[in-house]
């Protein structure tokens, strides 16, 4: 049997956790389940990894690159084409089709900060995440915290945290990325106004000049409607520019090394629902001084420091602990580590393609 997978809600200008997740869903979801084949609709110029006969990557549709193009396509002819080329389901990402051609939805839920956000995008996304809870077949979540902020809806919910991919997020290998001095406190994302890099520079502000000295702070990121420099004005308003690096967006083979030369992973984050960035910092033995949410201590549990980053104050005395005390770290290395092999790939895809199949009615016997 087949299954379509539409990524278009993806820009290919800007890598996020989406842009790695597909690849290594489908990678290993060819590994757990062989009898089940993928139909993947990518734009003409998004990056896709997996070449396997077992996947046939449809280009004949804009990216979000285009985003009217693209909302364009998924609503209206996606699903066609699916069908049209054998699959028994499509999975989407926050959206029910206008149009599904008769095929089952399977709707991922990964992002609800547009619930209180503003604006065009926000209430599109408001009406198709709403429509698509009410309709599709299955909706699939990363966390409990996520699930229990959808309330009572029509769909069957499947809780399936996000995976790592161990073999390359762990802690041996080179430490470090080019051009960046041994050691650092480590901010990494896109710029959104909801990473609130602002908060992290604050506080990294109010550490004393010798241990910013000893430790920058590497802020490793694209730009998003202005974040970044706002940034760095922060960074030059309360004098720590000097000490505040921005070395843009790596790519995704650094990041492994990146998380290793770090002294700390910090995410002073208003909401996510999961945080890669935490899991794939714990593989790497790297300490995390976190925002004190709920789906942050569900993913981290006892192996990460936690501090509500809008008490400067607090969370600079989180920040120095992390720079001084060379136990703590050690700790933190070792717990996360271990916390760390919870989230696998493997793990998910069997979780996934297993659920899927069985609101098919496909389960294996």
């Amino acid at each position: 049997m087949k299954l379509a997978l539409s990524m278009l809600c993806e820009n290919p200008e800007r890598r996020t956790g989406l842009s790695t997740l597909w690849p290594e869903f489908v990678r290993h979801a060819l590994g757990q389940y062989p009898e089940v084949r993928w139909v993947v609709f990518a734009g003409p110029r998004q990056p896709w990894e997996v070449d396997d006969r077992g996947v046939e990557v449809v280009r004949d549709f804009p990216a979000n690159d285009r985003r009217w193009a693209r909302l364009r396509a998924d609503h209206f002819s996606v699903a066609a084409v699916a069908r049209a080329r054998g699959t028994a389901a499509l999975l989407t990402v926050g959206f029910m089709p206008a149009r599904t051609a008769g095929l089952p939805i399977v709707m991922h839920v990964f992002s609800l900060h547009h619930r209180r956000s503003g604006g065009f995008g926000a209430l599109y996304r408001r009406w198709a995440s709403a429509r698509g809870l009410r309709r599709a077949s299955l909706v699939i979540v990363n966390s409990q915290w996520t699930a229990a902020q959808l309330g009572v809806i029509a769909a069957p919910v499947l809780v399936s945290p996000e995976g790592v991919a161990h073999e390359r997020f762990q802690p041996d290998g080179r430490r470090g990325a080019d051009g960046l001095p041994p050691g650092y406190l480590l901010w990494v994302s896109n710029f959104y106004r909801y990473k609130r890099a602002g908060l992290a520079v604050a506080a990294y502000a109010r550490l004393p000049a010798e241990l910013r000295r000893r430790f920058p702070l590497v802020m490793a990121g694209g730009d998003w409607e202005g974040g970044l420099e706002r940034a760095r004005q922060t960074a030059e308003t309360l004098g720590v520019g000097a000490d505040v690096i921005f070395p843009g967006w790596l790519p995704d083979a650094a990041l492994p090394g990146l998380y290793r030369g770090a002294r700390a992973h910090l995410l002073p984050t208003a909401e996510e629902t999961f945080g890669r960035s935490v899991a794939e910092a714990m593989a790497c033995g790297c300490p995390c001084v976190l925002q004190n949410l709920p789906v942050l201590r569900e993913v981290a549990g006892e192996a990460a420091l936690f501090v509500d980053f809008t008490d400067v104050a607090a969370a600079a005395a989180m920040l120095r602990s992390v720079c001084v005390d060379d136990a703590l770290v050690a700790k933190l290395g070792e717990l996360g580590r271990m916390r760390a092999q919870r989230f696998r790939f493997d793990v998910l895809a069997r979780e996934r393609v297993g659920e899927i199949l069985r609101v098919l009615g496909k389960a294996r016997p």
